[in-house]
């Protein structure tokens, strides 16, 4: 890391996640999320990052499955990137907002076809009886959108996690590992803080 951060975290994660794109990661979007019960219940799970500007991380989900229901009934949450052959790691805490119904509209049309269709014929995180009844469920919305444009399910859209922290780590000889903080200050700014290891 340099010896003076740059002011806003969102130029450095685009710099690391550049390189990580570059790096021969089957998956480099891939982002542990963390989302918790209206009760403190935890859950954590994989999703992909699938955008990033200064107002947050965006990523879609059925808004029907345990995380978005969390999400909606608790929206504080946690990302957890980690990059190994980098050895670079990003955290982010925050707050989860849905995004405008536009962007959910332009990202859904966006995706392959049969993962249109998938949207709509996920229970997601429901009991599934077996591989049949989805395969099932498929075929049906297969027929009912056999031609042009798939509509956006009302239950499909995104998150955007509005980062309140974001933390930097870098890998380094014997453990003595590079740790950045960025926390928000009340005044929309960012400040910075060096961890120990």
């Amino acid at each position: 890391m340099s010896s003076e951060p740059e002011a806003n975290p969102f130029a450095r994660f685009a710099a690391w996640y550049e390189e990580a794109g570059k790096s021969g990661l089957k998956e480099p979007t891939a982002v542990a999320l963390g989302t918790a019960s209206a009760a403190g219940q935890p859950s954590v799970r994989m999703v992909l990052l699938k955008g990033f500007d200064d107002a947050g991380f965006v990523f879609y989900t059925n808004y029907e499955s345990r995380k978005g229901r969390e999400l909606l009934e608790n929206p504080k949450a946690a990302l957890c990137f980690y990059w190994m052959p980098l050895g670079r790691s990003v955290r982010v805490t925050g707050t989860a907002a849905p995004v405008a119904a536009e962007e959910a509209d332009a990202y859904f049309a966006s995706r392959p076809r049969n993962s249109q269709i998938g949207a709509w014929a996920s229970q997601q995180s429901r009991p599934l009886e077996s591989r049949h009844a989805l395969e099932k469920r498929v075929a049906q919305f297969d027929i009912k959108y056999p031609l042009g444009k798939v509509p956006r399910p009302p239950h499909w859209s995104g998150f955007r996690i509005v980062p309140d922290a974001i933390e930097f780590w870098e890998e380094r000889p014997f453990r003595l590992h590079e740790r950045l903080v960025y926390t928000r200050s009340e005044g929309g700014g960012w400040r910075t803080e060096r961890l120990y290891p």
